[in-house]
């Protein structure tokens, strides 16, 4: 007999940050929640707890030195990712197309989404308190699933439908930008920093 694991999902995760980075980049978050009067109606327009800067900034590496370290730091982790999918990129590499920072409060969440037009997508973890929202993924088969039972409460972390990946502060996380995925409801008593983006061709 023979098993074989066909159309896997993969999910990139490395601890790249330092104590001194993580400072600075919340520093840059506190001041662009404080004077991104554009992002702060939109999160209000929306209903989003707390502040992101997707809607209304596009320059964050030319804003601030840190969100330029964070992009070189993370280069050598996005082409080793995009080598590891074997994705026939015809010579091309992928390049940034937009990273912003999100400033998720106590109860704030964000429902599933994909990011269309896009490669790779990750989130780079500035603040994480205690009990701050994991990273929920969703199987990309789940509307195909029709009868399927559910797996077991025991199932191993590859058969289940949903996986929560619980990040650390420094930790990047990669993946492919089709895969849905969401933030719970932040369930700690402070806020929880991140810096998201997306990579294309």
């Amino acid at each position: 007999m023979t098993l074989s694991r066909l159309f896997v999902t993969e999910i990139y995760r490395d601890a790249i940050g330092s104590a001194e980075l993580n400072a600075d980049l919340l520093d840059a978050a506190k001041m662009l929640a404080k004077e991104d009067k554009a992002g702060r109606a939109w999160c209000k327009e929306h209903g989003y707890q707390g502040y992101t800067s997707y809607s209304s900034l596009d320059d964050l590496p030319q804003r601030a030195t840190c969100f330029d370290q964070l992009v070189r730091v993370m280069k050598p982790h996005i082409e080793t990712f995009a080598g590891q999918l074997q994705l026939d990129l015809r010579g091309k590499r992928v390049k940034l197309d937009n990273i912003w920072v999100n400033v998720l409060d106590p109860g704030g969440s964000h429902t599933g989404h994909i990011h269309p037009h896009c490669v790779l997508s990750g989130t780079y973890y500035v603040r994480v308190p205690d009990g701050a929202s994991s990273l929920k993924f969703e199987d990309p088969r789940l509307p195909m699933m029709m009868a399927a039972p559910a797996p077991r409460e025991d199932a191993d972390e590859e058969h289940r439908r949903f996986v929560y990946a619980a990040p650390k502060a420094g930790d990047l996380l990669l993946w492919e930008s089709w895969l849905r995925h969401e933030v719970p409801p932040n369930r700690a008593s402070s806020a929880r920093v991140s810096v998201s983006f997306n990579y294309r061709l």
